[in-house]
């Protein structure tokens, strides 16, 4: 067995050799040393200042209230409200259950059009509710939903349709909305990836009926786990309040059917504490986006998701599309080269259609999302936020320009591991 060579570790003199020698036989999936002692992750929390975070905790043990609103619940609140400057902000215990609440409580029924290229909490929140997610191919230049497609798959069961904000890049939300308008819907944004960007110059938040926010611990802005309902019209965002709380209006009266919602008091302060960094957050998402384009730039194939410099982004994706007939490695394969170089790079999204329970529920419905089968196999997602630095992205990308410079080489050298484990397992099914 060979032995591998050693990588040397980030930081010391020998990094700029490193880098600029890379060689083929010293990527770890052909033997040599992973190229990082520590995991690279998409989405590792960011988290502002501890001390802060440490004194709201302290403070909220202190008076013993610890859920059911609160200081810090009411404070996150008004800070989303007026970050986002729209009128109403429900804040909740995560991203889906606030998609559920502003499904119901919009009184979506029947069809629904969704992307299917979206994260799976998109389609679950209407299946789980008995409520029919009618998937809707999109634009390949912007990923968002096609708005001609979405004409095309209203029927008279449709009640809504949910835009995305894929990558935090706005939808097409005046195409939407008029659409909408016209056919009278109802419309929501998933605006999961968009918080603290803009579009037009206003801020992602108050369009359509309503718009959903995460702050799940992977997104560049967290509250430990929470999410939140933001909109400018006061009925329904009484509504909502109402609904995350079981229905009450009072100490024993319920007036809708609810469910527990609720946003705690610990995770509120947390909120609280990130919003107060959240510009440094975006500033450092920025630069990291801006060394992996300048690193990548010029390799034939590779392309990176572009952002609006006119507009307020955050930044939070590295997505990187490929072009197999350039790259000759394809997504999958260099997925696992950087896996094995501890670099968990991911491959948003595989589609809502091509996962269960809709792969059985829809079973042709690829035939009416071409792009979207098309995209799912192409992008890749890299890893940054605060824990990434400049000296990793460089190696982070030379490994990406070596595979890709050997194309041919890796293909075939992964096919030949490939059919060696083929044969292994087959072997030692045979000897069973």
């Amino acid at each position: 067995m060979r032995m591998k060579s050693a990588m040397p570790r980030l930081g010391t003199p020998e990094i700029a050799r490193a880098i600029s020698k890379l060689s083929l036989d010293e990527l770890a999936i052909f033997g040599g040393a992973p190229a990082f002692t520590e995991s690279l992750h998409v989405g590792r929390p960011n988290i502002g200042n501890r001390q802060k975070f440490h004194e709201r905790v302290a403070d909220i043990l202190e008076r013993k209230w610890i859920t059911n609103g609160g200081r810090y619940v009411d404070e996150f609140e008004r800070r989303i409200k007026d970050l986002c400057d729209v009128e109403h902000c429900v804040a909740m215990c995560n991203g889906t259950v606030a998609l559920e609440i502003a499904i119901r409580a919009l009184g979506m029924t029947g069809e629904v059009i969704v992307p299917s290229f979206t994260f799976i909490a998109t389609a679950n929140a209407l299946q789980w509710q008995e409520i029919t997610p009618v998937f809707c191919d999109i634009d390949p230049r912007t990923h968002n939903l096609d708005p001609a497609r979405v004409e095309q798959m209203i029927t008279p069961r449709t009640t809504g349709i949910i835009g995305v904000h894929v990558w935090g890049r706005p939808a097409p939300v005046e195409a939407l909305s008029e659409i909408a308008s016209r056919h009278g819907l109802k419309l929501l944004f998933d605006s999961a990836h968009a918080f603290g960007s803009s579009h037009n110059g206003r801020m992602i938040g108050g369009f359509g009926n309503a718009e959903v926010f995460s702050f799940h611990a992977t997104k560049f802005m967290n509250s430990l786990e929470g999410g939140a309902v933001v909109t400018n019209d006061a009925h329904l965002a009484e509504k909502i309040h109402l609904m995350r709380n079981f229905g009450f209006t009072g100490y024993d009266e319920t007036e809708y059917i609810g469910t527990n919602g609720k946003l705690d008091e610990v995770s509120a302060a947390m909120g609280v504490t990130n919003l107060e960094s959240m510009e440094e957050f975006v500033s450092v998402n920025r630069r990291n986006y801006r060394l992996y384009d300048k690193e990548l730039a010029g390799v034939a194939g590779l392309s990176l998701v572009k952002y609006n410099e006119a507009e307020r982004s955050n930044y939070q994706y590295v997505v990187l599309e490929l072009d197999e007939s350039k790259t000759i490695v394809n997504r999958e394969q260099l997925m696992e080269i950087l896996h094995e170089e501890n670099v968990l790079a991911r491959r948003y999204f595989r589609g809502c259609h091509q996962m269960e329970p809709y792969r059985s529920l829809f079973p042709h419905a690829a035939m009416l999302l071409p792009e979207t089968e098309s995209l799912s196999r192409r992008v890749l997602t890299l890893p940054t936020g605060t824990d990434v630095g400049p000296e990793q992205i460089s190696l982070l990308c030379q490994i990406i320009k070596t595979a890709v410079s050997y194309g041919s080489e890796v293909r075939d050298r992964l096919a030949g591991r490939e059919m060696v484990s083929a044969a292994g397992a087959k072997f030692y099914s045979d000897l069973s």
